[in-house]
């Protein structure tokens, strides 16, 4: 068996996991390493997709409508919620609905007004749920101390917070008296599980009328959205995270927890990491299982979960985004509880439309389908069928928008989640619980921490707060004082590259052939970002089930602080184009990058007697007209001369004469090539125009580039005064994977393991065949100038003196730079020993 080390291992990848898993790292400057028996991390903030379409969540529906300080934390303040209606949540009981408001005041004040005797019960209500939040989380935080502090600790908090102990229906009785009021009071227990008659109070003042009070959200992108920036943050930690690693045991030496047995799952191999901290997100049951024990408490509910492809949007049917909860009684049965969710039509990045139902089933019912026999998939089509019925029944018309239907059992999450008997709520919400000190943060093995759900409640932020919990139990006092301090402090606003989600705005045809996109904030506020004229946005394109990003010039001018607008060419066969031309809607939200790029004009950039001129080829014309707009509303007054080369109608002409009004130095030329048209941008056109330029702008189609480079050479127009930014292909970054393929498969048919890459300076660094030159030097810690990665900017250029590559030019340099050797450093794959000047 292998043996690996680290300084702690955490046990799955949920919000709980990764939350532990980034206070050690972070607080604790610990090694650690995650272990994901699933070959997708994330536990239920994940998603997965059918038919290059669908795209659905498997566990986070709804959350708080405010992050809150815990996610905020775990996301550096990048997540972003888009709020679900005021009246969030429908109850439909037999014979009466009721619509939940967002507001606590709101909330009681429709209460009492549809029960206006139950009035002042109403208000002692929601002082007991405050009594039973604050109870349940004392009772938290004690159960991530030690054994003698529980042990006082415990007693002492149910005496205090008798009510949190008590069962829902019991508390609900003893508070109002009205049958219909007691219904709508301790509906909506589906949010962790378990049924009225047996739940804890407590979990029932602690999601729906404590968390959800204030109204709800869902994360814009998706559950994947959160999941995604919190393991790229865990990545930048240091974290590893290892998919498809199923743990086998926890390693007990002396008492202590010393590591863990691990089977790689891709292929079979079994190892041991040893670490002297080991924390179990893999719930309660899971945990003590690996230590070959048992947990004696109340068996878990689980769920059938119906999975809705749409062709239409269910707003057709009167549905607004609310969620909606079907009751068959008003006595809280277990049985026939049905919750639907609209998942798409609170997600403004979704495409195509979803819907998620969940209904709370016994795992014991599905015993029997183990080893799915015969009859399994009938038994679903069954499912499937009573449930659409449902649907149809409250939405006429329903079945008709269904595309897709995939069902769900307590199997399914068994399989995929690994929980057990697919109790994918984790233990049971009940008092029992609430007594055993089993079901908490510590264990009887020193160094074992339990973390996620069954460390605090249901729900992600219920996950992660019991990941914090389990940091809380394995932290020092200083650094547990200082990740408490981190998590209640503001989170920084993010520096550098933003990346987030726009909502696009407006949508207008520049010409036939370009069209140009607004994009503002999701809050309509100003934007998250500054830019400067002639930067760019990466921005993601849903085309299918992974989105392809592309990069594209901002034409706006950055006086402009509520919107960035783009300028997007149609290109006949390009992936993203046509997408932002033919299926592009106003409100959709696109998640972007930036702003990136060297290729800038700022006022000041160009001296008041020199010329700036700006040369541009067809939709090359976007980043300049951003420079234009930043000018006039510098009152820029000095001399811009305006070169536009295109084949068909000009773009932006209006733009151009309105800013001309207020540029009394700008002059515009159009070229229109092809027949009747005024030629191209030649040597003779920029003899007059390049006199006395003092900086200029160049941005175009590769050989038009190449041409007027050499033009400008020959004219005598100093080079470094010359600012460059290339057109860059939808599929360039494809294509250039492709030739690295290439390079590394004949390298190693070679034998050839490494190339070598020597500055002129006598530094070396190596270079695994299929790298660029820029790859190689940033593994190798080389300082190089760079910028878009992508060949658009030109910053990363070099020299080449000697030595055999492939690459591709962009257009970047004239015939005669191209002669000296003059490359991109990204774009440039060595095919032997280099030798390079920057």
């Amino acid at each position: 068996m292998a043996f690996e080390e680290v300084d702690a291992v955490v046990i799955g990848s949920g919000m709980g996991g990764l939350a532990a898993a980034r206070m050690l790292a972070q607080f604790g400057g610990k090694r650690v390493l995650v272990l994901e028996q699933h070959y997708t991390p994330g536990g239920m903030t994940h998603e997965f997709a059918r038919q290059g379409r669908y795209r659905f969540g498997t566990g986070l529906h709804y959350m708080s409508g405010n992050a809150g300080p815990f996610l905020n934390f775990m996301t550096d303040g990048r997540v972003q919620l888009q709020p679900l209606p005021d009246d969030y949540d429908m109850l439909h009981f037999p014979g009466f609905d009721f619509a939940v408001p967002a507001g606590r005041e709101q909330f009681q004040a429709r209460l009492t007004e549809l029960f206006p005797g139950e009035a002042r019960a109403v208000g002692r209500y929601f002082r007991k749920v405050r009594r039973a939040m604050i109870g349940l989380a004392t009772r938290n935080v004690l159960s991530s101390l030690p054994a003698p502090v529980q042990k006082m600790g415990f007693p002492l908090v149910e005496g205090l917070f008798p009510a949190a102990y008590r069962s829902l229906r019991d508390e609900v009785n003893r508070s109002v008296t009205d049958p219909r009021l007691r219904a709508i009071l301790q509906a909506r227990w589906g949010l962790y599980g378990t049924p009225p008659a047996t739940s804890a109070f407590a979990y029932h003042a602690a999601v729906p009328t404590t968390f959800f009070l204030g109204g709800t959200a869902h994360p814009v992108g998706g559950p994947k959205a959160i999941n995604e920036v919190v393991l790229e943050i865990l990545a930048e930690r240091g974290v590893e995270v290892r998919t498809r690693q199923l743990v086998r045991r926890v390693v007990v030496e002396r008492g202590r927890a010393a590591g863990v047995d691990v089977v790689d799952q891709a292929d079979g191999r079994e190892y041991r990491v040893t670490a002297p901290t080991v924390v179990s997100a893999a719930g309660v049951r899971n945990t003590y299982a690996l230590l070959g024990q048992e947990v004696d408490l109340p068996a878990e509910p689980s769920a059938v979960m119906l999975f809705l492809g749409l062709n239409r949007s269910p707003a057709e049917l009167g549905v607004h985004g609310e969620n909606h909860w079907f009751m068959p009684d008003l006595d809280g049965a277990p049985r026939g509880t049905l919750y639907v969710s609209f998942a798409s039509l609170n997600n403004p990045a979704a495409r195509f439309h979803t819907v998620e139902l969940l209904e709370l089933v016994d795992p014991g019912d599905f015993e029997r389908w183990h080893g799915r026999p015969e009859g399994y998939e009938q038994l679903k089509a069954e499912w499937t069928n009573r449930l659409l019925d449902r649907l149809e029944q409250r939405w006429p018309g329903f079945r008709d928008l269904v595309d897709f239907a995939e069902l769900a059992t307590p199997l399914t999450f068994e399989n995929f989640q690994h929980s057990v008997r697919g109790s994918f709520y984790g233990l049971a919400a009940t008092p029992q619980r609430l007594r055993s000190r089993a079901a908490g943060t510590r264990t009887p093995v020193k160094g074992l921490v339990v973390a996620g759900q069954d460390a605090w409640g249901s729900g992600v932020v219920g996950a992660l707060a019991g990941g914090l919990m389990a940091a809380n139990a394995v932290l020092g006092g200083r650094q547990t004082g200082a990740m408490w301090r981190a998590l209640l402090a503001p989170v920084p606003r993010q520096t550098g590259e933003w990346r987030g989600y726009l909502r696009v705005a407006a949508i207008d045809a520049v010409t036939p052939q370009i069209n140009r996109i607004r994009l503002e904030p999701l809050d309509g506020d100003a934007l998250p970002f500054g830019f400067v004229a002639g930067q760019y946005l990466k921005v993601e394109l849903p085309v299918a089930v992974e989105p392809i990003e592309r990069s594209y010039s901002i034409c706006s001018g950055p006086q402009a602080t509520g919107y960035a607008e783009i300028a997007v060419k149609r290109e006949p066969d390009g992936l993203g184009s046509t997408f932002l031309h033919d299926e592009l809607r106003v409100g959709q939200a696109l998640r972007v990058t930036g702003p990136v790029g060297t290729f800038t004009w700022a006022p000041g950039d160009s001296p008041g007697d020199g010329t700036l001129l700006l040369i541009a080829g067809g939709v090359g014309v976007t980043p300049l007209m951003s420079v234009v707009a930043s000018a006039a509303a510098a009152g820029h007054r000095g001399r811009i001369v305006f070169l536009l080369g295109c084949r068909g109608e000009p773009p932006f002409t209006d733009e151009l004469d309105r800013l001309a009004a207020v540029l009394p130095g700008l002059e515009v030329h159009v070229f229109r090539s092809g027949p009747g048209g005024s030629g191209r941008i030649d040597l003779d056109a920029l003899r007059t125009c390049a006199a006395g330029a003092s900086r200029v702008h160049l941005c175009g189609p590769a050989p038009m580039m190449q041409d007027v480079l050499g033009h400008l050479a020959e004219l005598g127009v100093p080079r470094d005064i010359v600012h460059t930014e290339a057109f860059v292909s939808g599929r360039s970054g494809q294509t250039r994977r492709e030739r690295a393929h290439a390079v590394a498969l004949a390298a190693q048919q070679a034998g050839v393991a490494e190339y070598r890459i020597r500055l002129s300076g006598g530094e070396s660094f190596p270079c695994p065949p299929g790298q660029t030159v820029l790859d190689a030097a940033n593994t190798a810690r080389v300082p190089f100038p760079q910028s878009c990665g992508e060949g658009a900017c030109g910053t990363c250029r070099v020299r080449v003196l000697k030595g055999d590559y492939e690459t591709d030019t962009r257009g970047m340099f004239s015939a005669a730079e191209l002669e000296e050797g003059w490359r991109l450093a990204c774009q440039t794959l060595p095919t032997g020993d280099l030798v390079i000047d920057r």
